[in-house]
């Protein structure tokens, strides 16, 4: 098969001035390969169509909904372990050659199907630009000096870079 670097070296040596024959010779392929490549304007890569069909019957098929059913009870189960569970289930049927079958299928059930997961956005702060603070009412707390009610206020402030922090009593 006729890779997408060979192509652009024929390209390459063919507009050097080298000859069809010896630009095959040095990429590898036929010279009626490097005629057809020569005249083509797109690589090999971009000429092959995704295949649509199945080249094999699905071995998951017909146990498929009672996995499922054990990744809706567990989402955090893994593909080893319910291959386990299937060969103790179907000895004979189920091997390790499923292991990876079994592992596409349940990556693409937790992408369409499973938990949700959490998202987290980055946050990159700069030295100077930005700053927190807050008052908060102490009164709730019943702090008492010498048997006395002390109601009060505390003023907290914080740089987000360097998370140096700062609070004081008001």
């Amino acid at each position: 098969m006729i890779q997408d670097r060979q192509v652009k070296k024929l390209h390459r040596l063919l507009s050097s001035g080298k000859t069809l024959v010896e630009s095959a010779l040095r990429t590898g392929m036929s010279e009626r390969t490097a005629r057809k490549y020569r005249s083509m304007e797109q690589l090999p890569s971009e000429t092959r169509t995704a295949r649509t069909y199945r080249t094999r019957q699905d071995p998951l098929e017909s146990i498929w909904p009672s996995i499922e059913e054990r990744l809706v009870e567990s989402p955090g189960l893994q593909a080893k372990t319910l291959l386990e569970w299937l060969c103790r289930e179907h000895p004979g049927v189920y091997d390790q050659s499923h292991l990876r079958t079994l592992q596409r299928r349940i990556k693409q059930w937790r992408g369409s199907e499973g938990p949700a997961k959490e998202v987290f956005f980055s946050q990159v702060h700069h030295p100077g630009d930005l700053s927190a603070s807050d008052f908060s009412d102490m009164s709730g707390l019943d702090v008492t000096i010498a048997g006395q009610h002390y109601a009060h206020m505390v003023y907290h402030f914080v740089l987000t870079y360097s998370n140096w922090e700062a609070i004081s009593n008001v």
